[in-house]
């Protein structure tokens, strides 16, 4: 079995051991970090409405900051392709249901897998 450093070693019980707590804690700060990146997301974008609010309010393009400036601009924001859409949008213009559905059953059916093995908390 390959440990972190790559060297290939049978591991014992108590570095088997070892690693699984420092797994755990490893998986325990993330969730920590994880938490408080989308509390920090979510903050800046409510400061973010905020801010684009006023800078509409007020006719202003740009707001100076000390390593640079804010700028307002707009951005488009795409729907995911998920199979329902690809579904309804090939039924716009292909009006034969059944070729529809055996696109989309093609579509599913013909996904690239990679399966691969990992450890989950639960």
């Amino acid at each position: 079995m390959d440990n972190i450093s790559g060297s290939t070693e049978i591991v014992t019980k108590t570095q088997l051991v070892e690693d699984v707590q420092r797994w755990v804690l490893i998986d325990s700060q993330l969730k920590i970090i994880h938490e408080k990146t989308k509390r920090l997301r979510d903050m800046k974008h409510s400061l973010g409405e905020k801010i684009c609010k006023y800078m509409d309010d007020k006719p202003q393009k740009k707001i100076g900051i000390t390593d640079g400036e804010l700028r307002i601009y707009e951005k488009k924001d795409y729907s995911p392709l998920t199979f329902g859409y690809i579904e309804q949008k090939l039924s716009e213009i292909i009006h034969d249901k059944e070729k529809v559905e055996y696109i989309i059953q093609y579509l599913k059916e013909n996904r690239d897998i990679k399966i691969s093995k990992d450890i989950r908390r639960i």
